[in-house]
């Protein structure tokens, strides 16, 4: 950890470039890095803020497919959304920059010329998925076929997105190429390989040795791949829309997504400034990065390996990753638009950032997975914004401007408790410091709010509207304490809620927000005057709730009718292709749960022919000893395939409901096993 560094280079994870930003990403990244960035600016650290879209990758040639335009119009579309939506939020990236400018198309294959020069890659030749009909190798996500794990039809070859299990494409059953449809069959290809091994032992020393201090999260999944051993990454794809792989022979193939993507925060410091190598070579520079839980391993791992590769790169100090968001007790999702999409927030709440900046801050998932709710936003406004914040400013303001003209009270005598009061100012910023110094940001909220109860409560305690009527010269005291009090609020909380603290610092006539200032009891000198006040903030009514509430349920609505229709008819097939199939009854005879698995079942059936085993993803629908002796309909001639060490030796057919839950297809009465269903 670099104590007193020289400068700070923050990044913000590139958000992929075919959809718009959710609240999840501005939990996860985009929030604690604007405070962090804003509370270093702040403190008059020199610091720069990079961030831009990560604009390659096969999901974006997918979309571009099925809405019949080119990747480019994809990304140009959601970078100009995604980065409009980021100004207007108040995120104060020093540049939005993007993968596909000609600066990153240099810098990456500099990058990568680099290694190859220094044969840092290992390159080899294996078989992959091609498409005789359209002439081209498949990527994982051009492919589809069905589950070995949960029979889904229609996995992709690196996930399947119904069991969540990770596939290879050879993994995948009857696999076909998403492009033309056709059987994909094996070809030959080369690609690179950055030996992640043969650095295991270095980032086990790097991570699990020096850099104890980050966050359990982070610091345990590295160790989870680490304990697990490191294995060759291939760097390139043969795909043609991306950074092209820079050596001869590699027509076709380009740069994986997550090897140029990572690249993109040294290209975008380059265009943003011509000494760009004193944020990325000096070993004074603190390098911070701020990404979710998905690109920990990235982040970690790769791009640190990449970089010790090349030599010339410092690495980061921090990766202060966080947990997922749900919402309304559901996990957000782009494709069935269960989402708090940014630029439709700011459309139904305008001028209300801050209320959604301090809720999700306030509620930020740092250590566990949390839950964003309609109702929980409008609490976190009425309840805290409001009637604490907004509340304590706008009686200091009124009650200065009706009592003395607007101008700032001189400070009288102060008595025991006044003092305690003014002394808390210095120590709240303090903690508030520290806590965002340790990437601890809903702590430093807390604590920041905990000046404004503290102003609360000392109105309260002290009644200055009635005191008011024996003794001003004491009233002056109490408000000339609550105005600095206030002025203190305007510097410490501007990270989090830099709206509204702006509108309070043109009501108390201030420009000041340097941090250096926060904590002084004398902010606002005797006579200062401050302006007409104004309320911070607004009461979020039930019906605008409810609105929101309402689109949810439409969406959750609209998501059951769509799932519960019927799938379109595949392809036509012959009777001879369905002749091939054999499929007989079968009893259950032993059910057991395959270890370290939580979808899969072990069993064994009796098939009038034979007893034979097989696995099946279905132990999250049905409990071992209540299957055993069930009768089922079962594939007995489907090849057999190797399933976490079980040789499986058929497929039992199965119905989906369309909440995805399974049951079994069996004969209505028993019947012999071994008996043909034709």
């Amino acid at each position: 950890m670099i104590k007193n560094p020289a400068r700070y280079l923050v990044t913000s994870a590139l958000p992929y470039a075919n959809g718009p930003i959710h609240i999840g990403h501005l939990a996860g990244v985009y929030i604690p890095s604007d405070i962090y960035t804003r509370f270093l600016r702040s403190a008059g650290r020199e610091v720069i803020h990079i961030c831009g879209s990560d604009e390659h990758g096969v999901p974006i040639t997918l979309k571009a497919r099925n809405e019949g335009i080119t990747p480019q119009e994809v990304v140009d579309r959601y970078h100009a959304i995604n980065k409009k939506a980021f100004e207007d939020f108040g995120i104060t990236f020093d540049i939005y920059s993007r993968t596909s400018s000609e600066i990153h198309y240099e810098t990456a294959s500099e990058f990568f010329r680099q290694l190859y020069d220094k044969d840092i890659f290992i390159e080899k030749s294996s078989n992959q998925y091609y498409d005789e009909e359209a002439a081209c190798f498949l990527a994982d996500r051009y492919i589809t076929g069905t589950c070995p794990h949960c029979g889904n039809e229609n996995a992709y070859g690196d996930q399947c997105e119904k069991c969540g299990t990770s596939l290879n494409a050879t993994d995948l059953i009857n696999p076909r190429s998403v492009i033309s449809g056709s059987k994909p069959v094996m070809k030959e290809t080369r690609h690179w390989f950055l030996p992640l091994d043969k650095y295991e032992g270095w980032l086990r020393q790097w991570i699990l040795e020096d850099h104890t201090e980050w966050k359990s999260n982070v610091y345990g999944q590295c160790k989870s791949w680490l304990d697990a051993g490191l294995q060759p990454r291939a760097v390139s794809r043969d795909l043609d829309w991306g950074v092209p792989v820079p050596v001869e022979g590699a027509e076709g193939k380009v740069l994986y997504v997550w090897f140029d993507a990572p690249i993109g925060y040294i290209s975008a410091t380059r265009e943003l400034t011509p000494e760009w190598e004193k944020y990325w070579k000096d070993p004074e520079t603190k390098m911070v990065h701020f990404i979710g839980k998905d690109n920990i391993v990235f982040h970690c791992i790769i791009f640190p390996t990449m970089l010790r590769a090349e030599g010339s790169y410092i690495l980061p100090d921090n990766v202060p990753a966080n947990e997922f968001l749900n919402l309304e007790n559901d996990k957000i999702s782009t494709s069935r638009n269960w989402a708090v999409w940014l630029h439709e927030y700011l459309q139904n709440f305008p001028g209300q950032q801050d209320v959604l900046r301090y809720t999700l801050c306030a509620n930020a998932p740092e250590a566990k997975d949390n839950d964003f709710t309609w109702k929980d936003f409008q609490a976190r406004n009425n309840n805290e914004l409001v009637a604490v914040l907004g509340n304590f400013v706008n009686r200091a303001l009124v009650l200065t401007d009706k009592y003395f003209n607007g101008s700032v009270p001189a400070r009288g005598a102060t008595d025991e408790y006044d003092r305690e009061v003014l002394s808390q100012i210095s120590l709240l910023k303090e903690k508030v410091e520290t806590a965002l110094e340790g990437y601890r940001f809903r702590e430093a909220l807390k604590e920041a709010m905990n000046l404004a109860r503290l102003g609360n409560k000392y109105l309260a305690d002290t009644e200055p509207w009635k005191v008011i009527k024996n003794d001003p010269e004491r009233v002056k005291t109490i408000l000339n304490i609550s105005l600095q009090i206030t002025a203190n609020l305007a510097i410490i909380l501007d990270p989090f809620l830099p709206f509204s603290m702006e509108r309070l610092r043109e009501g108390i006539n201030s420009n000041e927000s340097r941090w250096s200032m926060a904590g002084s009891d004398s902010l606002l000198p005797e006579g200062h005057s401050i302006n007409t006040p104004s309320l911070l903030f607004r009461k979020i009514e039930d019906d605008e709730i409810e609105r929101e509430v309402k689109r949810l349920l439409q969406t959750k609505k609209d998501n059951e009718d769509n799932s519960s229709s019927a799938s379109p008819a595949k392809e036509n097939i012959t009777f001879d292709d369905f002749s091939r199939l054999d499929i007989r009854t079968a009893t259950i005879t032993e059910a057991v749960k395959v270890p370290k698995t939580k979808k899969l079942l072990k069993l064994t059936l009796d098939t009038g022919i034979d007893h034979r085993t097989v696995v099946s993803g279905i132990a999250e629908y049905f409990e071992p000893e209540a299957i055993v002796g069930r009768q089922v309909a079962l594939v007995i001639n489907l090849a057999p395939r190797e399933i976490k060490g079980i040789e499986s030796q058929g497929m039992i057919l199965m119905a989906e409901d369309k909440d995805g839950k399974l049951v079994f297809v069996q004969p209505s009465d028993r019947v012999t096993d071994g008996s043909e269903i034709r």
